[in-house]
């Protein structure tokens, strides 16, 4: 047995409740990052890629051979949590294998007092089936520990939307989750909605991954949740079969968020939150003659389009009659891409504030040669 064998060996002996590779070996590496969680039945490896993530379920013995394959010659670091320690396995740049350890408390170990300080809209001790099958509650409904972080995460999402959803009259609501993905929070949210709040949903996941939305329908029989359904389908010609109170667009790429913006807008939903992705359409288009300096640098280039896209889709939807927020959030895989768009629905925002709205969007686009999707769909909207 090699040295690094040995390592992730120990490691596995404590049966660790998370592992994370990371430190690309290669900076060009397709493969960003690999976390690897505890589940009822072994583990499952989320693998991401700068736009995907792929899961893997494995064996306790297949997670030993995984993470050795994985650091010899795609990562150079793995960290691991047990409920006691977190472990640490090092490669030098020559192949050097180092590992060392600390107590849990100093790193993930929460305590009780500290959990029940927090008033969390989803407590601990609740059974709430997907947050098992995400590992990050017990069957018991405990927190675990290592997972306390994705719990915190999840509450703060819940809490951007409950801010709207609590002050609601209305008690029923149809609402869309385009590009739903695996809908982890999907079914959280769908728990929230009705176990936390008693309102009558009927939510739709749209995704275009036929396998994936097999998947999610039957979890939600496996649930029992009854009115939380699943389709295959595109963001861009979709047409739902009621109205939509709310429409909800996590990490959908690029223009595909334009595109649930703008459906959002045409449908007149009540309440939108989209959590933007891979906003490359103006990176694509960005010329700053006025302002040179920002088309320097490729990383200030990158983040400048990046920002600018989702002040122009704000600045949109409060032209459309929205009040519209742009809130940090942190994401539960940790990407740079933390801002959320809470935009709701109002009836006496001034005629005037809505074109100031406009205009402002329209001076950015001309200073950098902008023409945003969002923009030109309204626009031929508009003009029919």
């Amino acid at each position: 047995m090699s040295g690094l064998e040995a390592k992730i060996a120990l490691i596995m002996k404590n049966s660790p409740v998370k592992l994370i590779l990371s430190k690309q070996a290669e900076k060009n590496s397709e493969l960003k990052r690999v976390d690897i969680l505890k589940k009822k039945a072994g583990y499952q490896a989320a693998q991401y890629t700068k736009t995907q993530v792929f899961h893997q379920n494995l064996s306790e013995q297949d997670v030993e051979k995984f993470c050795c394959e994985m650091l010899q010659g795609k990562f150079l670091q793995l960290n691991a949590w047990d409920n006691e320690s977190e472990h640490m396995v090092l490669i030098s740049k020559n192949g050097k294998v180092s590992y060392k350890s600390k107590a849990a408390a100093a790193s993930v170990k929460i305590s009780e007092n500290h959990n029940k300080t927090k008033d969390y809209l989803i407590p601990e001790g609740r059974i709430v089936p997907a947050l098992v099958d995400m590992g990050i509650f017990t069957p018991e409904g405990k927190i675990v520990n290592a997972m306390y972080d994705k719990y915190r995460q999840i509450n703060r999402f819940l809490e951007i939307i409950d801010d709207e959803v609590k002050t609601l009259e209305k008690k029923s609501l149809n609402i869309i989750d385009f590009g739903c993905g695996k809908s982890y929070l999907t079914f959280i949210l769908y728990y929230y909605f009705t176990e936390i709040r008693q309102l009558d949903v009927r939510v739709i996941g749209l995704d275009l991954k036929r396998d994936v939305i097999e998947n999610c329908s039957a979890a939600a029989k496996r649930y029992g949740y009854d009115k939380l359904s699943f389709e295959v389908g595109n963001i861009k010609d979709y047409k739902p079969a009621d109205e939509i109170d709310m429409v909800i667009s996590l990490h959908a790429c690029d223009t595909a968020t334009d595109y649930a913006l703008y459906n959002a807008i045409k449908w007149d939903a009540s309440m939108i939150f989209s959590v933007p992705c891979c906003q490359h359409e103006l990176n694509s288009q960005f010329k700053a003659e006025n302002l040179s300096l920002y088309g320097k640098f490729g990383i200030i280039k990158e983040r400048m389009a990046a920002l600018s896209t989702d002040a122009i889709r704000a600045n949109l939807l409060e032209y459309n009659g929205y009040k519209t927020q742009v809130l940090e959030f942190v994401d539960l895989s940790h990407t740079p891409k933390n801002l959320l768009i809470r935009a709701v629905k109002r009836k006496n925002i001034p005629v005037k504030n809505k074109r100031e709205a406009l205009a402002e969007a329209e001076t950015v686009m001309k200073e950098f040669g902008f023409q945003p999707t969002l923009y030109n769909l309204l626009m031929q909207k508009k003009e029919e």
